[in-house]
């Protein structure tokens, strides 16, 4: 029995969800949500015959499968096969003896070949290829209808019979046509009754087994479908199996508690979720909430949709901010707020908030506009929507930018006071007061320059003014030192 795999990637239902237009998603024809008419009249009948197990099997083989065999002619094919059964003369009388008995008879009439994905009931009618599901559900009905008491087993990856005597219980190997009471070694006779050899099937490691229901045995059926539709990728027709196996099992009256029989309601959930996860991986994240839109208002599970609600926008956020559509990013979150958990949204808030902060601290030209983004990066971060380590790094951003700008539209001097009121303002920051260095120095720069042009020029009181000035600002700096000493040497000689 093929183990089912799923994806587990990915709070509130979705039906006043809103998109806006040029995010809006593709075109899709999504799974059906309302599960197949029949299936809710096999959960109402409550208790089953054998003509029923034979009925359910065979519609749990074919719902949803495309180019399915004739389920009524294959439902007649086995009531005439359980006529012919149970009319043979030497059908036993005892139990385990009828056990034995009919194990034979399935092999013989219809059990051709293992298969290990083989799991559905009309492909055995069609090419005898069978597993351990498909071959334990045929037995069950035979069995039941013989008047033998059977239910299903199941192990981590196996499934089987037992069949209750009334004395004991004997493990049916279905898969095996010696596989009546697995262990015990089986005697074979010549027509004179003579001991002729023995027949052995080994038992398996039966020991972490569950007891099924027929009914339960039967929804392998469709995990086992469900199985291989995901292993190749064909998510969507897992979703209506999923469905129809939950509505399947709903009225149950002893549901089965084991790690290995999936529960039904979780199973569908793990579905629903798979899906919309292939959509996400096929770059349809848009697609993927309206999914989430869909399927969360008709089978509700606020913890696992708010965790897919939550990877597919991020995915989207991401999208349209490396693509610099930032106010689209945030038309996409706002639009999306009222199905986000309170802190979902601050998650994802953070993410576009900080987009949209450095793209207006890109597009910064004058002293107003970087005010106005310092004052956004504050009030951002004093409601906590930005961290104190993101927030210094986009206000320096804003700062040294500023201080560049005024450094070459007016002078250092001023790029060095506009930094210091920084400083002053923000607290200390070696990146600040480094830049405030390189201001300083370009300030020197500038003011000896100033007094070279003035003296090489022969105006030897205007660069005295000039030098004086700068060792105000510079008091005991040595290169302007020299200057002065130079210049007043000149004035002497005058």
């Amino acid at each position: 029995m093929k183990r089912m795999v799923f994806f587990v990637f990915v709070a509130l239902t979705l039906a006043d969800m809103v998109f806006i237009p040029c995010l809006s998603a593709q075109t899709v024809q999504f799974p059906a949500l309302e599960p197949d008419p029949r299936v809710l009249e096999f959960a109402r009948r409550g208790d089953y015959s054998w003509r029923d197990i034979g009925e359910i099997a065979l519609w749990a083989s074919v719902v949803g499968a495309q180019g399915a065999s004739n389920g009524s002619a294959q439902a007649e094919l086995i009531r005439d096969a359980v006529a012919e059964l149970l009319a043979m003369p030497d059908l036993p009388m005892d139990a385990k003896g009828r056990g034995e008995f009919v194990l034979t008879f399935v092999h013989q009439r219809f059990l051709k070949g293992y298969m290990e994905n083989q799991t559905r009931m009309d492909e055995i009618f069609r090419t005898g290829r069978y597993n351990c599901v498909s071959s334990a559900v045929l037995y069950a009905v035979f069995a039941t209808a013989a008047g033998l008491d059977v239910s299903g087993v199941m192990t981590k990856d196996h499934a089987f019979i037992t069949v209750n005597t009334g004395a004991e219980l004997i493990d049916v190997e279905t898969t095996n046509p010696m596989g009546f009471d697995p262990g015990n070694r089986r005697e074979f006779h010549d027509g004179f009754g003579r001991l002729t050899g023995y027949a052995y099937v080994p038992a398996r490691n039966y020991r972490d087994r569950t007891s099924i229901s027929q009914l339960e045995l039967v929804s392998l059926i469709l995990t086992n479908r469900i199985s291989e539709l995901e292993r190749r990728n064909h998510f969507a027709d897992a979703v209506p199996l999923a469905i129809n196996r939950a509505a399947l099992l709903r009225d149950r009256r002893n549901p089965v508690s084991s790690p290995f029989f999936t529960e039904p309601q979780q199973d569908l959930m793990d579905r629903l979720l798979n899906y919309g996860s292939s959509l996400m991986k096929s770059g349809q994240e848009a697609t993927a909430l309206q999914w989430a839109a869909l399927a969360s208002n008709r089978y509700p599970d606020d913890d696992r949709w708010q965790e897919f609600i939550y990877a597919a926008l991020n995915n989207l956020l991401v999208k349209l901010v490396r693509a610099q559509r930032i106010a689209d990013a945030r038309n996409t979150l706002d639009a999306n707020t009222a199905i986000l958990s309170r802190d979902n949204f601050n998650r994802l808030e953070v993410l576009v908030l900080d987009a949209e902060l450095v793209q207006h601290s890109e597009a910064v030209r004058t002293a107003e506009e970087a005010q106005a983004v310092l004052l956004t990066i504050d009030t951002a971060r004093s409601r906590g929507a930005i961290n104190e380590s993101r927030t210094r790094e986009l206000r320096n951003f804003i700062i040294l930018k500023e201080g560049e700008r005024l450094s070459s539209a007016e002078s250092s001097l001023a790029a060095i006071r506009y930094t210091e009121a920084a400083i002053a303002k923000y607290g200390r920051d070696s990146q600040l007061e480094n830049a405030v260095r390189i201001y300083r120095n370009n300030r020197l720069a500038e003011m000896h320059n100033a007094f070279a042009d003035l003296y090489n020029n022969g105006d030897y009181d205007g660069a005295a003014r000039v030098i004086h000035a700068a060792l105000e600002e510079f008091p005991g700096n040595r290169n302007l030192t020299q200057d002065l000493n130079l210049v007043e040497r000149a004035l002497k000689n005058r």
